[in-house]
C-alpha cells in the first residue's frame, strides 16, 4: 500500500512539474514577442506628438545606428506628415514571426489625407529585442490595388 502511495505522489509531482514547466515555456515564447511589440506601441504613443522623440526612443534599443541617419529619417517623415495631415491612429496590417528571435510588424498609419505604412523588424540576438529594420512608405494604396489585379 505504501508503494502505491509513493508512486501516486511521484506521478502527481511529475505531472505538476510538467504543467508548470510548459506554462513557463509558453510565457517565455509569447512574452518575448510581446516585448518587441511594446517598442512599436511606444513608438506610436510618442509619434502622436513628436516624430523625433518617437524615432530616437525606438532606436535607443540599437546603439549601432548612426544618429545622423536618425535625423534623416525624422526629416523624411516630418516632410511627409506636413502633406498628409494629422495623425489619427494605427492598425496592425500584419505580424510575421521568422523565429523566436526575428519578428516583423507592419502598421497602417492613419492621417487626414492618406494612410502610410510603418514596418518594424525586431531582432533578439541575446536577451533583449533591438530594432533591426524600420521602413516608412506611402504606397499602401497602390500595393492593395495591384493585389486586386488578375
Amino acid at each position: 500500500m505504501t508503494y502505491f502511495n509513493l508512486k501516486a505522489k511521484a506521478f502527481i509531482i511529475l505531472l505538476t512539474a510538467a504543467l508548470f514547466g510548459s506554462g513557463a515555456y509558453a510565457q517565455a515564447q509569447t512574452g518575448g514577442v510581446v516585448g518587441a511589440q511594446t517598442y512599436a506601441e511606444n513608438f506610436f504613443k510618442a509619434y502622436k506628438e513628436d516624430t523625433r522623440k518617437a524615432v530616437f526612443e525606438l532606436f535607443k534599443t540599437n546603439p549601432r545606428i548612426d544618429s545622423g541617419k536618425l535625423e534623416d529619417i525624422v526629416k523624411t517623415i516630418d516632410k511627409e506628415r506636413k502633406n498628409i495631415g494629422d495623425y489619427h491612429g494605427k492598425e496592425l496590417i500584419t505580424q510575421k514571426k521568422a523565429s523566436g528571435s526575428l519578428v516583423l510588424y507592419s502598421y497602417l498609419v492613419k492621417h487626414d489625407v492618406q494612410p502610410v505604412r510603418f514596418t518594424f523588424m525586431f531582432y533578439k540576438p541575446k536577451n533583449d529585442w533591438i530594432i533591426y529594420r524600420f521602413y516608412f512608405d506611402g504606397n499602401v494604396d497602390s500595393e492593395l490595388q495591384d493585389s486586386a489585379k488578375l
